[in-house]
């Protein structure tokens, strides 16, 4: 299962080999809402550079996976990233603009603005 979300790069740690074989490396966004998130993301492996482009307040668009586990009775919840980008380069998708064409009729043009029928 894959997510995104969008926020302002708050700050970059460096990497980190936990073993001779396995390095991460985490950084934290903050959401853009009433109530601001800070929200700390790992990446691992040949992701940790991802994040190498992007400087602290830059609004970036983060895609992540979740990752849960349980060792010694405890249970551990990651925000496993695996792909960064600048916040506006995620308002395209697959080379198309997702703005609404100008040109196309308004579908709700002609809406009747009489609620009576509604059923709750």
């Amino acid at each position: 299962m894959s997510f995104q979300i969008n926020g302002k790069l708050v700050k970059k740690m460096d990497a980190e080999s936990k073993t001779a074989s396995f390095t991460t490396r985490e950084f934290v966004i903050v959401t853009q809402e009433q109530y601001p998130q800070y929200v700390k993301f790992q990446l691992v492996q040949d992701r940790c550079s991802v994040i190498d482009r992007f400087n602290e307040n830059d609004e970036v668009t983060v895609h992540f996976d979740l990752r849960g586990r349980e060792w010694q009775g405890k249970y551990f919840t990651n925000l496993n990233a695996w792909k960064v980008d600048a916040a506006q380069a995620s308002t395209t998708m697959a080379g198309q603009d997702l703005v609404a064409d100008k040109d196309a009729p308004d579908p709700f043009a002609n809406a009747s603005e009489n609620f009576d029928d509604l059923p709750f």
